[in-house]
């Protein structure tokens, strides 16, 4: 069933707007709509979320959390809603993908709301709930905002303060639309003979050489094109990654390679670089 990503900046009202959502399906539709929520996690873990956010592992675990249990709960009986702030568009990437392979539709809702107003309300929540001036200022920074040019975040539907939720828009996305099919860029290639897994483990190893080289040569940055497969670019190549951390992304997309057979294994493996390459621009940009 669809999952909605609430995305947007501090005290914006994503969670009223979740909570919203959830009332507006469960009364016109009957549907089972569970909504996972980034507070609720904070608040079971007893953690200080500016602690979190001032903590890039912390934070990174916090949204592996959020995934694990937004993926446990897709399935064909239930609407999920992701009441977070999404605002980094590999993680929304990632989810989109993950939804794409349940063949299930996706909607993404930012919530607008002015910054002036947006820390007045945050001035006005308990101390607990707060955020520091230097956390508020960094989420604004790092805020990615979705652009339904995008193919993750499209459809993508604004709400401001004052919006009413848009119940025909929500339902017609949802319920009243194909979900996209599921692709190679969400379907890793796969392996069913000796030939193939050769082939797998030969260019996998290969792309990870060119990636070393290129770091040595000082190729670090944005939009990195990769030695010996010029027509696969590394959406951001960091000076920090190392090459265990580039072997441990290998053997993950090895195990995942392994689990569907190839409709065509000359195709799969003409193709292998580039889904290797994506698989590792994901990966990175949900590391981050």
């Amino acid at each position: 069933m669809p999952l909605i990503l609430i995305v947007g900046l501090p005290c914006t009202g994503k969670t009223t707007r979740a909570k919203q959502i959830q009332t507006f399906l469960v009364e016109n539709f009957n549907r089972n709509v569970h909504v996972v929520s980034e507070n609720d996690v904070i608040r079971s873990k007893n953690l200080d979320k500016n602690i979190v956010y001032s903590d890039s592992q912390k934070e990174k675990e916090l949204r592996g959390i959020l995934k694990s249990e937004t993926l446990r709960l897709l399935n064909p009986d239930n609407v999920v809603i992701l009441d977070s702030g999404n605002y980094i568009k590999g993680f929304r990437y990632e989810l989109y993908c993950a939804s794409k392979n349940s063949k299930t539709t996706q909607l993404t809702v930012e919530c607008v709301v002015s910054k002036e107003e947006t820390w007045m309300w945050n001035e006005q929540r308990t101390p607990s709930e707060k955020y520091s001036r230097e956390i508020f200022e960094a989420l604004y920074l790092r805020y990615e905002p979705p652009d339904s040019r995008n193919r993750w975040d499209s459809p993508l539907l604004f709400l401001q303060e004052k919006d009413s939720i848009d119940g025909k828009a929500i339902t017609d996305t949802l319920f009243h639309r194909k979900p996209p099919p599921p692709n190679q860029s969400t379907q890793t290639a796969p392996l069913s003979s000796a030939n193939f897994l050769y082939e797998l483990d030969k260019i996998t190893q290969d792309v990870v050489s060119a990636i070393l080289t290129a770091k040595k040569l000082g190729l670090e940055g944005p939009n990195v094109k990769i030695p010996g497969y010029e027509t696969c670019s590394l959406e951001r190549l960091p000076s920090t990654l190392t090459a265990a951390q580039l072997a441990r992304y290998r053997r993950q997309f090895l195990n995942y390679s392994k689990l569907h057979p190839p409709a065509s294994q000359t195709e799969s493996a003409n193709k292998l670089a580039q889904l290797f390459v994506q698989f590792l621009n994901s990966s990175l940009s949900a590391s981050t």
